[in-house]
């Protein structure tokens, strides 16, 4: 059946004005994004709570008591995880600035020579200190003295310190909101989508949240793994370092080959600083590839899988853009925005595909008969 010129043109204008309405949401998401920071680590925390606080209610709890236990136990767990790891965190990074001078002396006697040596290029030039502290020294000049800069960095620090104060307390208030009322925001979100398209919508947004949450809750159990394993094991190898450098390299295994490698290289790093034998450096590549062999061949296929379904160059981009267009709180969105972009995207492909546009009439082209046969029989496009 063939559209009037009026039904084609209100069609085309209805889509603009979703796309109008997307962008404005998008532009005040840029100008926004430092004040939404906090409301976007408690909407996670209240996604992340709100199965278990549904389980309980369908055990017979009241919606307000299956809150509270849930909100309990996650508060109660992170101060336990607080008090465990800040005292260690401390201790590690004294020992990494009782080590700067030693890693100073490394850099300048060894790695430097190495380098020039192996590339014919002068690296000492650009790491004199005395030659930075000048070319510093001239831009505070120039941008109107030395105390006005540092009491500007200091004003800023102040205020950005505050910032994240403020954050921090707002986090667990706002979170307990989301958990508590989640089921009523989404049912007022459902309110207002169109009832011709409630059915496509309901659908696209159980499978964003089935792909999403099996994603968060398994790549988190990963990176604590991974992060307690290298940690444990660069601690048992010897390393100052260890500990530190283990639960980097596990909170950066959401980035695919970013954590491991930047992993492997700071561990490399500290041993031969510290110890400049082989016997360490092989020692901390084992552990790291057990770390990997433990993360490809059981932790990622049994926790998470490919729930998200994203290659690793799209995770990085994402990481990246993200944190490019809104800063902080993009960074922390970005996977969970990647994954609802891969399965709207998913839905688009299968939409383009069972389309004319893709599939088109019958063709109009005739090919060339095989050799021996005559010429093909012209066909009615139309149907009978």
């Amino acid at each position: 059946m063939i559209e009037e010129p009026q039904q084609v043109i209100a069609q085309f204008l209805r889509r603009l004005q979703w796309v109008a309405v997307a962008a404005a949401v998008g532009w005040l998401a840029w100008v926004l994004s430092p004040v939404l920071t906090p409301f976007a680590c408690a909407a996670i925390v209240g996604w992340m709570g709100d199965p278990l606080v549904d389980r309980l209610e369908e055990r017979g709890w009241s919606r307000n008591t299956s809150v509270a236990v849930v909100f309990s136990v996650m508060v109660l767990v992170l101060v336990v995880v607080l008090l465990l790891l800040v005292p260690l965190i401390q201790d590690q990074v004294t020992t990494l600035i009782h080590s700067l001078p030693r890693y100073q002396q490394w850099i300048y006697t060894v790695a430097i020579p190495w380098l020039e040596a192996r590339f014919r290029v002068r690296i000492a030039d650009y790491l004199d200190f005395t030659h930075i502290w000048e070319l510093l020294r001239g831009n505070w000049e120039r941008t109107g003295g030395v105390a006005r800069t540092v009491w500007g960095y200091v004003s800023r620090s102040g205020f950005a310190l505050f910032g994240w104060v403020a954050n921090l307390v707002l986090i667990p208030v706002i979170a307990f909101f989301f958990l508590r009322d989640w089921d009523l925001f989404v049912g007022r979100v459902a309110s207002m989508v169109p009832r011709d398209h409630i059915g496509t919508v309901s659908q696209l947004a159980a499978e964003s949240s089935a792909v999403l949450g099996g994603f968060l809750r398994g790549q988190l159990l990963v990176m604590i793994i991974l992060g307690a394993l290298y940690g444990a094991g660069l601690w048992a190898v010897g390393l100052d370092l260890g500990i530190l450098i283990g639960l980097v390299a596990g909170l950066l295994t959401f980035v695919p080959y970013l954590g491991p490698t930047s992993g492997v290289a700071m561990g490399l790093i500290a041993a031969l600083i510290q110890y400049g034998d082989i016997k360490h450096l092989v020692l901390v590549s084992i552990v790291f590839g057990v770390g990997q062999i433990l993360e490809s061949y059981f932790l990622t296929p049994k926790l998470v899988g490919d729930r998200i379904g994203l290659h690793p160059m799209a995770v990085i981009f994402a990481v990246l853009a993200c944190g490019q267009l809104f800063g902080f709180v993009g960074m922390l969105l970005a996977l969970p925005i990647a994954a609802v972009a891969n399965v709207l995207l998913r839905y688009a492909h299968e939409r383009y595909t069972h389309s004319q546009l893709y599939a088109g009439a019958q063709p109009v082209v005739l090919l060339d008969p095989p050799a021996g046969q005559g010429p093909p029989t012209p066909q009615d496009p139309t149907p009978p």
